[in-house]
C-alpha cells in the first residue's frame, strides 16, 4: 500500500473513531456536517474517495482540526527516550512533544542527587507530584521534604531548587515555558 493509501485509511479510521467516541450515528454526524449518511458511510468504509471540501466540515463537526485529521502517522513518535544529566543527577522524560495549553510542558523526572548549586528564579509557577521516594525542595531559606503521594506548587520568583532526599525520587511535573527552559535545559 502506498503512503497516501495508508494515510487515507488512517483518516477514515479517525473519522469513524471520533464519531463512535461521541456516540453518534451516521445520521447524527451527517446532520452536523451537511453530508448525507450514505456519503459518510462510503467515506468511512473506503468506497468513496475523500474530497477536501468534505474533510473540513467533517473535522469541524467532530470537534477537531483538518490538520489533526490528516496528520501523518510516525511510529518513531511513540517511544519517549530519557535525557540524562549525570552531573546534576537528573533523568528527564518529556511527556509532551510540543508545549501544551498555555505553553506548559509535562515531564517525568528522576532525581538521584540532592539539590545543589545555585537556586534559580524565573517567572511563573512550578508544580510537581512525587511518584516515588522523597524530594527535597529548597525554597528560599526553607528545605521542604515532599514525600511519595504528595505534591508541591510554588511561585518561581522565590529562589528554588529540588532534588532527591535520601535516595532516588521520581516526580511528574508541569512546567511553564520559563520553568522548562530553566529546569530542563540549564546553562
Amino acid at each position: 500500500m502506498t503512503q497516501d493509501g495508508d494515510l487515507d485509511g488512517v483518516v477514515r479510521k479517525r473519522i469513524r473513531g471520533l464519531r463512535m467516541a461521541r456516540g453518534w450515528s451516521l445520521d447524527d454526524l451527517a446532520t452536523r456536517c451537511y453530508l448525507s449518511p450514505s456519503t459518510l458511510s462510503r467515506i468511512e468504509t473506503g468506497h468513496r474517495r475523500i474530497a477536501l471540501d468534505q474533510l473540513a466540515p467533517i473535522a469541524r463537526a467532530l470537534g477537531t482540526t483538518l490538520d489533526q485529521l490528516v496528520e501523518t502517522v510516525n511510529d518513531e513518535d511513540v517511544v519517549i527516550r530519557p535525557a540524562t544529566d549525570s552531573a546534576r543527577g537528573v533523568t528527564t522524560w518529556l511527556l509532551t512533544r510540543d508545549s501544551g495549553p498555555q505553553g506548559v510542558t509535562v515531564a517525568k523526572m528522576l532525581f538521584t542527587k540532592p539539590p545543589s548549586g545555585e537556586q534559580r528564579v524565573h517567572p511563573g509557577r512550578d508544580w510537581f507530584t512525587v511518584l516515588s521516594g522523597t524530594v527535597e525542595l529548597w525554597l528560599g531559606d526553607r528545605r521542604i521534604h515532599v514525600e511519595t503521594g504528595q505534591a508541591a506548587e510554588f511561585s518561581c520568583m522565590v529562589p528554588h531548587a529540588f532534588g532527591a532526599a535520601g535516595g532516588p525520587a521520581e516526580v511528574l511535573t508541569i512546567l511553564d515555558h520559563e520553568g522548562q527552559r530553566t529546569h530542563l535545559h540549564p546553562s
